[in-house]
């Protein structure tokens, strides 16, 4: 069982958290949260998994529209 507090389960899927890698990559805010919902999509709650990858397009739109 993870630390619900810094280290929830659904944060450390993969062997990394997503925080780390999002770091590692230097993204800022929107394809961080971007990243982030992607990677953690369902596993908090497996009810929401699209409305995690929705929440993802949003960032990812706003980066988009950003850069246009």
């Amino acid at each position: 069982m993870g630390d619900n507090i810094n280290h929830p389960d659904h944060y450390c899927d993969g062997g990394i958290e997503t925080i780390d890698f999002i770091e590692a990559k230097g993204l800022g805010y929107s394809l961080g949260n971007a990243v982030k919902y992607i990677s953690r999509a369902g596993k908090k709650d497996p009810g929401k998994y699209v409305e995690d990858l929705e929440k993802a397009r949003w960032y990812i739109d706003r980066e988009i529209h950003k850069k246009t």
